[in-house]
């Protein structure tokens, strides 16, 4: 029988002050998505600081060739899920594609994430006007943001597929400022994916905010990936990003344990998971 939370040692809950200290502190932040109950209770057994419900879903476990298929009530079915599993470790949600169309709509997707499903923070990809509207309508209402920059998937056909992006200097450029105006606009967190080395160290200097890399080199204030690609189930070719931390060990748990102590030693991200 599952058992909500059996043994996991008492820690304090993380939140956004505490992120916000981390930061200052210099102690990296660790992040990992989850999509059910028992990844989750995975997650938060090895003192994950945070767990991801991506639209990530789409593709790794309904099995899509990207994440626009995912509607709100999936996200709001898996966000529930891993909150079941979950105590101290945060939890943090997508909005899906088009859920932030206009500021509307986006309250709609943040009230029934956050109060419907338990997700302490929701994540929104982009910096478009009205992207930036809906973070600064969701953080006056008192519901933590989390931006998402560089390689965003629910952009994917106008990128031409999951091309890295900020290579070039006005790229780069663009992006440096789509970051200080997420942040302007309220958010709590960023997500960088999918950027130079280079471009993940200039926003994160840049940002008072905690910036989370995934393929953003190692200079972010933490590391995020998809649980899948680390534990090296992922069909087909695994994102030069990831690594395969359940290979030579076995369990689940113990390759969690190592990617949280990797990421917080700063052993990972390594070179060859970097862009340059």
């Amino acid at each position: 029988m599952y058992v909500q939370n059996a043994s996991v040692p008492d820690r304090k809950p993380v939140t956004v002050p505490g992120l916000l200290a981390m930061k200052a502190e210099g102690r990296r932040i660790v992040m990992l998505t989850a999509y059910d109950a028992s990844f989750a209770w995975q997650l938060e057994s090895a003192g994950i600081d945070i767990a991801l419900v991506g639209d990530s879903l789409g593709m790794v476990v309904q099995g899509h060739r990207s994440t626009l298929p995912v509607t709100l009530d999936h996200m709001v079915y898996h966000t529930a899920a891993v909150a079941r599993g979950l105590a101290a470790t945060m939890l943090v949600a997508d909005l899906p594609f088009m859920a932030d169309r206009d500021v509307a709509h986006a309250l709609e997707a943040g009230a029934r994430l956050v109060g419907e499903a338990g997700a302490a923070m929701v994540k929104i990809e982009g910096a478009a006007p009205h992207i930036l509207e809906a973070i600064a309508a969701l953080s006056a209402r008192a519901i933590p943001v989390c931006a998402h920059l560089g390689l965003t998937p629910q952009s994917v056909h106008k990128f031409g597929g999951f091309r890295i992006q900020g290579r070039e200097q006005a790229a780069a450029d663009r992006v440096l400022a789509e970051a200080l105006a997420v942040q302007a606009a309220g958010a709590d967190l960023l997500v960088m994916e999918g950027v130079p080395v280079e471009l993940g160290r200039r926003v994160t200097e840049a940002l008072s905010i905690p910036v989370i890399g995934i393929g953003a080199g190692p200079h972010c204030d933490g590391q995020v990936l998809v649980i899948h690609d680390m534990l090296g189930i992922t069909p087909g070719k695994r994102p030069k990003f990831s690594k395969d931390f359940l290979a030579g060990r076995d369990s689940v748990a113990a390759a969690i344990a190592t990617y949280a102590g990797d990421v917080r030693s700063g052993v990972f991200p390594a070179p060859e998971h970097c862009f340059n």
